[in-house]
């Protein structure tokens, strides 16, 4: 980590903890349009409020077509789907967070003095004022990449769709957790809407974690649904530690070549390790 990076990452986090006071959400957040409100969450006429933030920090982007590129990564808490591989569980499964709104937002991105902004998750599309967010942010100037799984669509534009459809592996184990079972089932894979959000952005890429080779036809018969272009698709190996993520590549790598496809690696575990703030 270069000495900019260790600063920026230091300063993000003081400023999260003496500007709003830092919550745990004990109970799952499960927002969807007109669960909770009768507004959307991304309502760009929703009232101004806050929007729960896990963490904010400057790093480089480690995955997909801008691997490399240093970014403002501003991860919002809540999602409305459950993983059972989450590899950030405090956006998730226990989300938590400080309030911060869109101006407080904006002001984090302009004094870091980088350009490349990543809004992710949890699932972002979700929160109330994102689409606000996403549009002063380009107007001042920012490339916006929303990392999202496409679940929902509040009428957002972007320069980078990072699109992550979730396959059927994906779902947490029914016994253990029935009912996000069910609703993750239910919510993971729309078509429509995920076509919606391609044709929306200045460009888009659609990257799937998998776990097994077995998920390959399923991967196949998503991209032919969403009539998207092979060489936009990015196949990325479940894991979070390089060494699984070098037990992956030797299989993935092969198959993803053969389809046309990109093989993605996570290069801010193999930069970093699998902590937060990277």
């Amino acid at each position: 980590m270069s000495r900019k990076e260790a600063v920026s990452l230091t300063w993000f986090g003081s400023l999260l903890e003496t500007r709003c006071r830092l919550k745990s959400v004990d109970h799952p957040v499960d927002v969807l349009p007109a669960e909770d409100s009768a507004e959307t969450p991304g309502d760009s006429c929703a009232p101004a409020s806050s929007l729960l933030i896990s963490e904010t920090f400057v790093s480089r982007q480690g995955e997909g077509e801008l691997t490399g590129t240093e970014s403002v990564f501003i991860r919002t808490s809540g999602c409305n789907l459950r993983c059972w591989f989450c590899d950030t569980p405090y956006a998730s499964w226990k989300p938590e967070g400080a309030r911060l709104t869109v101006d407080d937002l904006l002001q984090l991105v302009a004094d870091s003095g980088v350009k490349h902004v990543v809004l992710t998750g949890g699932e972002p599309l979700i929160a109330k004022g994102i689409v606000s967010l996403i549009d002063q942010l380009r107007v001042a100037g920012n490339h916006v990449t929303i990392e999202t799984a496409g679940t929902v669509d509040p009428g957002v534009r972007c320069d980078l769709l990072s699109l992550s459809p979730k396959l059927r592996a994906s779902t947490p184990d029914e016994k253990d957790h029935p009912r996000w079972a069910k609703l993750h089932a239910e919510r993971r894979l729309p078509i429509n809407t995920m076509k919606q959000l391609i044709q929306s952005a200045e460009a888009t890429q659609v990257k799937f974690v998998v776990d097994s080779a077995d998920e390959l036809p399923e991967i196949d018969e998503v991209v032919r649904q969403l009539e998207i272009s092979a060489d936009s698709v990015y196949l990325m190996p479940q894991g979070i530690s390089v060494e699984q993520l070098d037990t992956a590549r030797p299989w993935l790598e092969p198959m993803a070549t053969l389809r046309g496809y990109q093989y993605c690696d996570r290069m801010q575990i193999r930069w970093y390790g699998n902590r937060r703030g990277t």
